[in-house]
């Protein structure tokens, strides 16, 4: 599948899947996940309907949303059914080409900086556990440019999954001693559950949500290694340690082929202007 310029969807109203296009220029998201991309479309967990529920219930127009780092369409896909259109940017190809189809999502190649959108153009901004590599200040001024009046910005984290109390602290130890010298800077933003990420619009207080999902073995080593820090790791080490990890983690599984994996979201929303 090829990225679509955003202004060419606008003008010819065509699906990303039938058409070429041109890309925009990228200056400020890092890029951390094509290598894995496949393995992020299959294993990374999917967001709950209830958590779009909510935002939407801010939501006064449903003509157009911008997705912004959709990865591979993760959220497109569940705006995609509340929205006339939905505008989905990554700076990854390979994670677009992976992405979930629908005939009014718009996929496009583009950072944080440059959506392509006109002014005044959408109604939701949405950033799924993607803004804690985003440059805040350039991409809120990109924000408030393509929002229209009354529009709503929501950006939401999860945070490390939950098992039990015998295989947390295995996690644990993987995620800080094992990898702990190879995750970005950026991702302490996500260990403080976005507290601290800059967000100059008024916000509104939002519950807890939650994703539940009932995962195997495979599907936990699957998710595992879509980890950024495990890429570079690898590459200093020439050597993948999750098969240890889930080597470490089997004897507590139990009998069952699946056990419920939990992982707690926490939703930053607002009104931008």
């Amino acid at each position: 599948m090829k990225s679509v310029s955003i202004v060419e969807l606008k003008l010819k109203q065509q699906s990303p899947a039938s058409n070429g296009g041109t890309s925009f220029y990228l200056c400020c998201m890092k890029d951390n996940f094509s290598k894995q991309a496949s393995g992020y479309a299959k294993y990374r967990p999917g967001y709950p309907s209830e958590l779009f529920d909510y935002i939407l219930g801010f939501v006064k127009e449903r003509n157009a949303a911008w997705d912004c780092g959709t990865g591979n369409g993760q959220s497109a896909k569940m705006l995609s059914d509340h929205f006339e259109k939905v505008f989905a940017t990554d700076i990854s190809q390979k994670q677009i080409d992976n992405a979930w189809q629908a005939p009014n999502i718009f996929y496009s190649v583009a950072d944080e900086v440059h959506s392509g959108l006109p002014d005044e153009s959408v109604s939701l901004v949405t950033v799924a556990q993607a803004i804690h590599w985003f440059n805040f200040e350039k991409f809120y001024t990109e924000v408030n440019r393509v929002a229209k009046p009354g529009a709503m910005l929501a950006v939401w984290t999860y945070s490390r999954l939950k098992i039990s109390d015998e295989i947390e602290p295995i996690i644990t130890d993987y995620h800080f001693n094992t990898l702990g010298d190879y995750w970005d800077a950026e991702r302490k933003y996500v260990d403080d559950k976005y507290v601290d990420i800059p967000f100059p619009f008024k916000e509104i207080e939002t519950p807890k949500f939650k994703m539940e999902l009932n995962w195997s073995l495979e599907d936990l080593e699957g998710y595992f290694n879509t980890w950024s820090a495990l890429q570079k790791y690898v590459a200093a080490h020439s050597f993948n340690p999750v098969g240890d990890i889930i080597q470490k983690i089997a004897p507590y599984w139990g009998d069952a082929t699946e056990r419920k994996i939990i992982f707690p979201i926490h939703l930053r929303l607002g009104v931008i202007k």
